[in-house]
Parts: structure tokens; sequence; C-alpha cells
């Protein structure tokens, strides 16, 4: 648009050569200033006329609409015709052809000036040059939509194989992972990290999270909570490389889980969750999950392996895929609400409650009473750790185990008395409060009205035990559970009503089901 001078000041010599709008154009190709409406405004008023922009088919890109000659835009679009020109009714217009670089614009849009006086040798320049400006903007905005659509693309695959380790398909999450990320998931076991940060800063946490782990690492934006980042990764470089990330982020926090095999990646992330509240309390605001004295190590294991192939007997009728379906959802809708579990599955929170409540149907229980929360609970969290659900000795015939025979152990009941006994010191009587809140099914107005408080007594007394028992408590999962069984344990509470838990002789292994009980043959109950 303008030559350059050699010598002293031939640079000012050649800008003042320069005509006024060539340089006002060229201002609409800084980075601050590429906006296709804006070049199409300018032209017309420089021409002191209007202007429009539309694509093949025949939709508004920009400025002014009026009415055009479609033949004549036929055979812009078509290639016959570079331009064209009439006059009519004292306005004069020129057609010029666009090239477009989207393929869904045919590769062309076109753009009309009409103006009332001719078009001079200094407008029809302007109007050349900015057709070159336009073509450029549109491909800039082009290329940078492709970027934006891949990037979008390759977050939205990461989800899904996510999703797919959520529900223990772990068969599919490395095909999927495997074309863009060989070698990810070429592994047994992993660790699931969850970052919390400023929700508004998201993108970019998970951006970084991306650079410090490259490769290594599975980097998802949680589809629950808008500050969460979660990261699955097979080694232990990643995690140091997360810690580093958090010490140079203010208002970050890192929660990171044990080692787990894939198919435990909603029990991971679990307690990823879990870490953070510790996290918050922690001078480096970074922690792992503690791997304490859980309920279920002090139970006599064989004896916890054929209880609970027992009590979720009745889904082993069901396909496969159904039942680690219905099991994964499940679990992760006992961790957490319906609504958090469903996005995390990309599923509808219907869904996720129509497979809670089918698998209530099969097990004859009641989600709704926390102590039957706390052992199905129990179960699952079991049952992940055999192969397919099943007891170790091959399916051969086992003792019956039942839930008291469980919880009668000495070691449980030590662990129990001794949990629960943190609470003794307080005089608000944090204990009977929290044992009336758990019999409520942790409604806090059912809880006060059989206590004859407020219900905000209830819900302060529950908070207060929280920090001496070390346990979330007002959030539904594995840390309430493990208090609930602990209640159970002492005696404190009575033990759920289970069917499957019932007095009779042992199971045979060739009978999966129980004939005559509803919902054990597994046919569809909730649609």
């Amino acid at each position: 648009m303008a030559g350059q001078r050699g010598g002293r000041g031939g640079g000012r010599a050649a800008d003042a050569e320069t005509p006024t709008w060539a340089r006002e154009l060229l201002d609409h190709l800084r980075p601050t200033g590429r906006d296709v409406r804006k070049v199409v405004a300018w032209l017309a008023e420089t021409v002191h006329g209007t202007a429009v922009l539309q694509d093949n088919s025949g939709t508004l890109v920009a400025g002014t609409p009026m009415p055009l000659d479609e033949s004549l835009v036929a055979g812009i679009l078509t290639g016959r015709l570079a331009s064209a020109a009439t006059e009519e009714g004292g306005s004069h217009l020129r057609l010029v052809r666009v090239e477009h670089p989207d393929p869904a614009s045919a590769g062309a849009g076109v753009l009309a000036v009409a103006r009332p006086e001719p078009f001079d040798r200094r407008t029809s320049d302007i109007l050349t040059h900015t057709v070159q400006v336009l073509e450029l903007l549109l491909r800039a905005r082009e290329t940078t939509e492709a970027g934006r659509r891949l990037k979008r693309a390759t977050s939205d695959l990461r989800l899904a194989i996510l999703q797919l380790l959520m529900v223990e398909d772990t068969v599919s999450a490395r095909r999927v992972a495997a074309g863009l990320w060989p070698g990810l998931l070429d592994t047994d076991t992993a660790c699931v990290y969850v970052l919390e940060g400023d929700a508004a800063e998201r993108d970019r946490l998970a951006e970084e999270c991306l650079g410090v782990t490259g490769d290594r690492a599975l980097v998802v934006r949680c589809p629950a909570m808008d500050g969460h980042v979660i990261i699955v990764t097979t080694g232990d470089a990643a995690g140091a490389a997360l810690r580093s990330l958090v010490d140079r982020t203010p208002g970050t926090l890192l929660g990171g889980s044990a080692r787990q095999s894939l198919a435990r990646t909603a029990t991971a992330y679990g307690q990823a969750v879990s870490a953070l509240a510790v996290a918050r309390v922690r001078p480096d605001k970074a922690a792992l999950y503690a791997e304490r004295n859980r309920p279920e190590r002090l139970m006599d294991p064989a004896a916890l392996r054929a209880w609970t192939a027992r009590l979720l007997r009745p889904l082993d009728a069901l396909p496969h895929h159904t039942r680690a379906e219905l099991l994964a959802t499940t679990r992760l809708g006992l961790e957490f609400t319906a609504v958090s579990a469903a996005k995390v599955l990309g599923v509808s929170r219907n869904t996720v409650r129509a497979r809670m409540e089918r698998v209530e149907s099969l097990l004859r229980t009641d989600f709704t009473d926390l102590a039957v929360r706390a052992t199905v609970h129990l179960a699952l969290s079991t049952q992940v750790s055999l192969a397919d659900g099943q007891d170790e000795n091959g399916g051969t015939r086992q003792p019956r185990a039942r839930l008291d025979d469980l919880l009668a152990g000495p070691a449980l009941e030590t662990w129990a008395r001794e949990l629960l006994g943190r609470l003794d010191s307080d005089a608000r009587d944090l204990r009977r409060t929290l044992r009336s809140w758990i019999a409520a099914g942790g409604n806090a107005e059912r809880a006060a009205r059989a206590l004859a408080v407020h219900a905000q007594t209830v819900r302060d007394h529950v908070r207060s035990a929280e920090p001496v028992l070390e346990r979330r408590l007002l959030a539904s999962g594995g840390d309430l559970y493990e208090v609930v069984l602990a209640h159970l344990a002492t005696g404190e509470l009575a033990h759920p009503d289970l069917p499957r838990d019932e007095q009779g002789p042992p199971d045979h292994p060739d009978h999966p089901g129980d004939p005559g009980h509803p919902g054990d043959s597994g046919a569809p109950v909730h649609g």
C-alpha cells in the first residue's frame, strides 16, 4: 500500500505520501483492531455510502443489508464474474468477490458498496484494498476458530476418557486415549489429583497443568465443580510438578489420592476431593489422601468379600456393561450429590437417580436411610477390589457372612469407640446430636424435632464435630459413612434392614438369584 524510500528521513517521507485512508485501513490489521464488522463500517464511511458483506447463502456477515441483483450475486459466487457494477436511480453499486477460507461458505462471499457518486480511482482503490484486508481477517478468524474447535474437541475427548474410567470401562478408555496420547493409560494403576482455584482462572490453570505434566497425565476441567481441574496421572513425576504449580500460584489447593487401579478411578477421585479438605489447613496447600484405619480394613477380609458378593448378587444376572454402569453410577451417587455425579458421568441427574433407584429395587433397600447408604457404600468399596465383583475363591461355596458378624469384631469396635469418644469432651453433647442427625437421615429439621432444639443448632453441632473427627459430615461421602459404621459397630444405631443379609442357607454359586425375590432376575425396573 505504501513504498519505502532510502536515505535519512525516507520512512517519514513514505508515511507522508501514504494516503490517510490506507493508514486507517492498515490500523484494522493491528491485533486490537481485527474486526470484519468495523472494516465494513469504515469502508462505508470512507466512500460516503453504504456497504454490506454477505456469505454464499445470503446471510449477513457485516454492514447494512441492501437489495442485490440475484443473478449478479450468483455470477460472482460461482466465479463467472470477478466483480460487477450497476447504476440505478442515482445510486452507483459495486459488487466484489471476497474469498472466504471457511468451507461452509463455499469459499466466497460478496461485498457490495453503494454510493450516490460514481466510483472514481480513489474509491476503487479503497474498495480493492479493503477486499484484501477482509480476506486476511476472515482467514485469520477461521484459523483462530479452527484452533478453538480443536482445543474444545481435545478437551471433550479428555472428559470422555475420564467418564469411561469413572464407569470402569478401562478397555474403551485406553482405546480412545491411544489415538492422541499413546501409552498414557498403558498401566494398571494411577493417582488422581484435584486442583482447586478461582473458577475464572480455571482455563489458565488447566493449561498450566497440561504444561507441567505434558503427555504424562489426563487433564480435565471438572464438569461438576467450576473451580476444579482433575488430573489422572500414572507416574510419580506429575505429582511433584503439580505441587510446584500450587507453590507458585496463590489461592490454589491440591488434593491427591492413593494409588489405585484404573478401575477404581471413581474411588481415587473421591479420595482426592477428600484430601482437599486437609489441604485447606496445610501451610503448603497440598495433601494426599491418608490411608487411615478405615472400617473395612478392620473386618475379616474373607467374610467381607463373602458378604459383599451376597449383597450385590442380585445385580449379577445383568449384562456386564449394565451391571458396571449401575455400580459405578451408584458409587458416585453415594459419594456425591446426584447433580455432581451426573456432571462427572456426562448424563442427566434423572439418569443418575433412575440408575440408583434400579439398584435400590434390585437390592430391596432404601437409600434415604443413612445406615443403608453406608453399608451399600461399604460393599461397593469392597467390590471394586474384586475381579468383576466376585470372590477370590473362583466361585466356590463360602459360609454365610452377615453384617452383624462384620461389625462385631473387636478391632472394629475398638476403633469405633475411640473415634466417637473424641466427641465426649464437648459439653454440648455433640455425640447425641450427631447420633440423632444420622438416625434422621442427615435431615437437620427432623433431628431438631427429635431433640427439641433449633435446626441451626443441629447443623452447628454437626459442623463442630467435623474437625474433632477429622471427617467431612455435612457433605455426603466416605467420611460420613465411616462415622455411620462406627455408630453401628458400637450399637448406638440399629443395624439396617438388608433383605440379602437375612439368616438362611449359604448361597450356591450356580444360583446367584433367590427365586421369588422381586428384582433378583435383573429385569429393568426404572426404564
